[in-house]
């Protein structure tokens, strides 16, 4: 998904046409950008539909859209995606493969904005009940990570329960054929299972137990190091955008430029986008580089995210420390 480029800048004289195109392509990817996004219901797509971010820096951004954070990582692992959104499971993933990222920015404090439902009728009103059921989850993400921790701390047998790896479309349309009794997933989908469903359990109260997730914003670390002002104008607009929210929730309505924005880059229903952001933490700046997040609980959440990838089978060995992964530094300037 795109969305269109600013208008055309003042034509440079002609030996410096001539320069710039003699420069090859590499110059040129200085000037363009390829942003992966996902359904995930945050003030950001108040940026994307605004134009901004394009206005500021100059750059042609386009924005697209996948379905899950596996599908991001490979993206940016063959080199089409310099930027993505991943959750806390797919960052980890990206790091243990050795892909050469960086995490700047957290989108999201999850919270309770993703939530294990279980259908009516279906016989669940535990996690206990989910022997011989079948939930769907996307793998390789934070609701993956937490619905296995989930199992595993209630004193279930994973091997009891039949996890089915689905992607969130998938999970709407399997849920509405009724193929499966539960899902661990997040808006829009959530609010569309949780009309005929129970919530058996949340990421927030999951996350309590000492497995917290969190959605961020990852960059590949050679492009970052080379675009570093465009770096530092994304992480200004993430801000402002988080701020406008936190200080104008109320303003948030379904009529509203904001949520209809929400709707139109996540596909969601503009009615359900008000109360599902309300489940969702959106960190300051001065939250962003403290030890809770970048400076160092991001990390820690990765190193225990890594242990359990390992255990799924999904990751070969854990590394020493994945605080190179973690940057504050856009961030940082960002505040200067």
């Amino acid at each position: 998904m795109t969305i269109a480029t600013p208008g055309r800048r003042a034509v440079l004289a002609l030996g410096t046409s001539l320069a710039l195109l003699g420069a090859g392509p590499a110059l040129a990817q200085t000037k363009e950008v390829t942003i992966a996004h996902q359904d995930m219901l945050v003030p950001l797509r108040t940026v994307m539909e605004s134009g901004e971010l394009e206005k500021t820096t100059g750059y042609k951004i386009s924005w697209r859209m996948f379905g899950g954070g596996g599908d991001v990582i490979r993206a940016m692992a063959s080199g089409d995606v310099q930027i993505g959104e991943v959750g806390s499971a797919g960052v980890a993933t990206a790091a243990n493969q050795g892909q050469d990222v960086k995490l700047f920015w957290i989108l999201d404090d999850i919270a309770d904005a993703e939530a294990l439902v279980a259908r009516n009728g279906s016989g669940i009103a535990s996690v206990a009940d989910l022997k011989g059921k079948k939930v769907a989850t996307p793998f390789v993400s934070t609701a993956h990570y937490q619905l296995m921790a989930e199992i595993k701390s209630s004193g279930v047998d994973p091997k009891s329960v039949t996890v089915m790896n689905m992607r969130p479309p998938e999970i709407a349309a399997a849920w509405e054929r009724g193929d499966i009794d539960a899902a661990f997933i997040w808006d829009p989908v959530l609010s569309k299972v949780k009309s005929n469903g129970k919530v058996i359990a949340t990421s927030g109260s999951i996350g309590k137990k000492g497995f917290p997730t969190f959605d961020g914003m990852v960059v590949n670390a050679a492009w970052a190091a080379k675009n570093e002002a465009f770096m530092v104008a994304l992480v200004k607009a993430l801000a402002k955008a988080d701020a406008a929210y936190r200080a104008g929730q109320a303003k948030w309505t379904v009529d509203s430029g904001e949520v209809k924005a929400v709707a139109k880059w996540t596909k969601a229903d503009a009615k359900d986008v008000p109360e599902a952001m309300k489940l969702y933490r959106f960190p300051t700046l001065q939250e962003q580089a403290s030890a809770t997040w970048l400076g160092g609980g991001a990390a820690k959440a990765l190193a225990d995210t890594s242990a359990f990838l390992k255990e799924q089978g999904r990751v070969q060995e854990v590394k020493p420390s994945y605080a190179p992964f973690v940057t504050t530094k856009y961030v940082q300037e960002a505040m200067k």
